[in-house]
């Protein structure tokens, strides 16, 4: 069935699955399943989760991460499958109830379908670039307002929420005001010139060089698709230098900073960091074991949702985690949920080059220890082992209250955000109210690192089996419902692209400054 579904082992749609089958294979392959091969929805929910954040940089509405819990939601209750496709919904929900589980195939189908999706709203946002250059979708247009075009796209796609998109005046305004501030803007046209350049390249064998070139809608949301799906990884580059700068901070290579450093202003500074204790604490970077004042943990803090941009009705674009690049390349090679803590110190060796340290070896015994002799590679106590391997690459698994701590979403409207005077009342107090002796001693090399070691394991991705007679029944009705929806999103989306409207509306707040990345209005 699947083949028939595919159209052949060439089609479009059988090329572009095998291509996210292939992303998905290692972590597939290294995670929990049932007795028939396939994924429970914890780990459906895992491995779709951290294609879309690996691959694009995005965080989707109902999938976001929910830290170290059992109790998390699931595939279904993403909020644009809802809207879009609860046919598909209603499957999900039933193959749950089956407990069958799915296979790789199943997954990617799924994938395909939720990208389609989200590039679809990426057209919509099209359509209003269109309009907010006064140029009609149903007509080819010239190069130069091509380019327009994706700029006000780019530009309104990272205003996220605040973006207007009825105000063609105001709009027009806020870009010659960016274009003149300078900053990151050049970087922003580059990303789209390259983009139309490419795309000329790839039809120049179908191009007239002797006519001038008139833009169809279709071409342009075939270059818009291009950038939506680039434009995670290429924005990373920004959370990079943030990264960089933090690290600057970090005099012992621990991957905290005094909070009074993290706050502290100067003009030698890129970037202004001002997000409040509490929205700290609560994404779990925060260390407050420090008797003069708490440290800031760079890994997560650089992958927080304050630094989640371009937020939509579905979904965030967020700093990568360059965690997953490191369990990416363990998973490939364990191929299975877990190891012994041998094989564990020999593929990190492999891969940084030097031995652990003693305290780091043992700490991984210990671990397997508690689960049967192996370390689970998607268990709280390893992810604590790696963050503590690689401070300044691997967030610290902080257990969240209640699971909505670390969507973009829920940190909108300006909750993460300090006051001024919260800020320099905190510097001030802690260089008026610590004595030089205490500030020596708070600067002196840090502790044993196991004093702040937890033993707590949490196993998120743990699942019961069950049995039930329906289960085939429901994974075939799975199968036709993913398939067919895809095939139609997939095949179809190019026809069906004139077709979207443009129906967000928000109220900007004034030029975005591209040159200082500061929390997206939380």
């Amino acid at each position: 069935m699947l083949q028939v579904a595919h159209g052949g082992g060439n089609s479009p749609i059988a090329r572009k699955l095998a291509k996210i089958e292939e992303t998905l294979a290692r972590t597939f392959q290294a995670l929990p399943k049932n007795s028939m091969g396939r994924l429970a929805p914890r780990s459906v929910r895992h491995i779709v989760h951290d294609y879309f954040a690996t691959e694009h940089g995005w965080q989707i509405k109902g999938l976001e991460p929910q830290g170290m819990r059992t109790n998390v939601s699931e595939v279904h209750d993403v909020s644009i499958l809802q809207d879009k496709s609860p046919a598909l919904v209603e499957a999900l929900m039933e193959a749950q109830l089956s407990d069958r589980g799915l296979a790789l195939g199943d997954v990617a189908a799924m994938v395909a379908l939720l990208e389609r999706l989200i590039l679809d709203e990426s057209i919509a946002l099209l359509e209003a670039s269109y309009f907010l250059n006064s140029l009609s979708s149903g007509e080819g247009i010239q190069e130069m307002d091509m380019h327009e075009v994706l700029r006000s796209y780019l530009l309104v796609f990272e205003m996220g929420l605040k973006g207007d998109l009825q105000d063609a005046v105001k709009h027009q305004m806020i870009k010659q005001k960016v274009a003149a501030m300078g900053g990151a803007w050049p970087a922003v046209v580059a990303f789209e010139t390259d983009a139309l350049m490419n795309n000329g390249y790839q039809m120049k064998d179908v191009t007239n060089p002797f006519v001038e070139k008139y833009f169809a809608f279709h071409e342009a949301a075939a270059i818009v698709d291009t950038l939506a799906q680039g434009f995670g990884k290429w924005q990373n580059a920004e959370c990079g230098r943030m990264k960089d700068e933090l690290i600057s901070f970090d005099t012992d290579g621990s991957g905290l900073i005094p909070l009074s450093v993290f706050y502290a202003k100067s003009n030698k500074r890129e970037y202004q960091f001002t997000e409040s204790l509490e929205y700290l604490h609560s994404i779990g970077a925060i260390d407050d074991s420090w008797t003069r004042e708490p440290r800031v943990r760079l890994a997560n803090y650089v992958i927080g949702p304050s630094n989640c941009i371009a937020s939509s009705n579905y979904y965030s674009v967020c700093c990568l985690n360059e965690c997953d690049n490191l369990m990416d390349d363990i998973e490939a090679s364990i191929q299975a949920p877990a190891a012994v803590p041998e094989r564990l110190l020999q593929l990190v060796k492999k891969l940084t080059g030097s031995d652990m340290s003693a305290d780091l070896t043992s700490k991984l015994h210990l671990i397997a220890e508690k689960n049967d002799g192996e370390v689970p590679l998607h268990g709280r106590l390893f992810a604590q082992w790696l963050h503590l391997a690689f401070p300044h690459d691997c967030p610290f698994p902080h257990i969240s209250d209640e699971g909505t701590e670390l969507q973009a979403h829920h940190w909108l409207g300006g909750k993460a955000i300090a006051s001024v005077e919260q800020r320099v009342n905190h510097v001030e107090s802690v260089l008026n109210e610590t004595s030089p002796l205490e500030q020596a001693a708070e600067e002196a090399p840090l502790p044993a690192a196991w004093s702040k070691w937890s033993d707590e394991e949490v196993l998120p991705l743990a699942h019961s089996q069950k049995k039930s007679a329906m289960g085939h029944f429901v994974r075939n009705l799975v199968q036709v419902a993913m398939f067919l929806v895809v095939l139609r999103i997939v095949l179809g989306g190019a026809a069906s692209v004139r077709n979207l409207g443009a129906d967000s509306k928000g109220k900007p707040k004034g030029a975005i400054d591209f040159s200082n990345r500061q929390p997206c209005e939380v």
